[in-house]
């Protein structure tokens, strides 16, 4: 894919908007960045996170729990930090922050729980063509995804549910990218779609169906065509 940014954005969601807001620009120490309103109750809180966008869902309907996505721990670098800090948001989502190259991780780093390592590097390396730089690590663009493999994980069965939820990858046209995307053998969530003047986005699957955005920003792209 053609990256309109090349860091990744991670997305969560919540029951506990304000607890949450406070541990992650508090104790994490995320700059908020701006509220969006998405319709229904629902808003996102999004947060600068070395380049890539923290993503805070939150519904005034409360969002019902469900199995945890494959989504397993946000790693975040800090320059001039002398050890690992290991942390848990309000919701148990695990948190580390780590020093500025520690794994190779100059940005952020996703750790994954998958079914099938071997699964997961034909989807990274000939699906969404990314770099390889391990058995168990991939980089798409400054984002650095970690493999633990586990044959007991299940499927994730859909984006709801609190914790970690998905993915998103900015790129200049989401609709070519989508098709290339499912030429090449992916599976797709939902179609693309507009979002007023904002963006265009699609969802996409990975082999544990997880899920992943792709979006077309247009504060990124100028355009939405």
């Amino acid at each position: 894919m053609q990256l309109a940014k090349p860091c990744i954005d991670i997305g969560i969601y919540t029951n506990q908007r304000d607890a949450q807001l406070h541990f992650w620009q508090t104790q994490v120490g995320l700059p908020f960045e701006e509220l969006l309103k998405l319709g229904g109750g629902s808003q996102q809180h999004r947060h600068q996170l070395n380049g890539s966008v923290f993503k805070l869902n939150h519904s005034r309907n409360p969002i019902a729990a469900a199995p945890n996505t494959g989504y397993h721990e946000l790693l975040i670098a800090r320059p001039g930090l002398a050890a690992v800090e290991q942390l848990q948001d309000p919701d148990g989502n695990r948190v580390c922050l780590v020093p500025a190259g520690h794994l190779g991780i100059s940005h952020i780093g996703i750790r994954m729980e998958v079914s099938s390592i071997a699964k997961f590097q034909h989807f990274y390396r000939d699906v969404l063509q990314i770099d390889q730089v391990s058995d168990t690590s991939f980089r798409w663009g400054t984002t650095l995804l970690l493999l633990t493999e586990n044959p007991q994980r299940r499927p994730t069965t859909g984006i709801q549910g609190l914790g970690y939820r998905y993915i998103t990858v900015q790129v200049w046209q989401v609709d070519a990218e989508h098709e290339a995307f499912l030429a090449r053998g992916g599976s797709a969530a939902r179609p693309p779609a507009t979002l007023g003047s904002t963006a265009r986005i699609s969802f996409i699957t990975d082999p544990d169906q997880n899920w992943i955005e792709i979006s077309q920003r247009a504060s990124l792209t100028g355009s939405l065509d």
